[in-house]
């Protein structure tokens, strides 16, 4: 799996904005400064996050950006999909409605177990989780093992 530029930049400036106890807004341009974002590259992903519903702006000399909804309820998933789309793609379609000839249609059933994988992850790490630093049990222990941490 690829995790895109767009998504790590968009889970950290999440996890910045997460992690101000106040709720302020923060300017993109800080945002960026302090994920080492480039401003143009964070302004549309910012766009995307506003139109799913994850952000808002507030214009003004106090303006900025703040979560739109509370961060224990937006999942790294919602975040992928916001930005990049569905969390698995083959040849731009989802897994389930790719179609094969009988030889590789056993191929689909990998694609959908795959998803099925990555939702176990995504889906139950929220940005709050994110900012506070601590992955569900079911998340961390995936972790454990020194296998998990290898590149093969």
């Amino acid at each position: 799996m690829r995790v895109s530029a767009k998504s790590d930049y968009a889970l950290r400036a999440l996890i910045e904005l997460a992690s101000r106890k106040d709720g302020a807004p923060v300017s993109a341009e800080e945002l960026g400064r302090l994920q080492e974002i480039p401003h143009g590259f964070l302004q549309a992903i910012l766009a995307d996050l506003r139109r799913a519903g994850v952000v808002i702006s507030q214009r003004g000399q106090s303006g900025g950006w703040r979560m739109a909804r509370d961060a224990g309820t937006v999942s790294v998933a919602d975040v992928i999909r916001a930005v990049d789309g569905p969390l698995v793609s083959v040849y731009g379609l989802r897994p389930e409605a790719v179609s094969y000839n009988e030889s590789a249609e056993v191929l689909q059933h990998v694609w959908i177990a795959a998803r099925s994988s990555l939702r176990d992850v995504f889906e139950h790490v929220t940005i709050r989780a994110l900012a506070d630093g601590k992955l569900p049990k079911a998340v961390s222990s995936r972790t454990a093992s020194e296998d998990a941490w290898q590149p093969h």
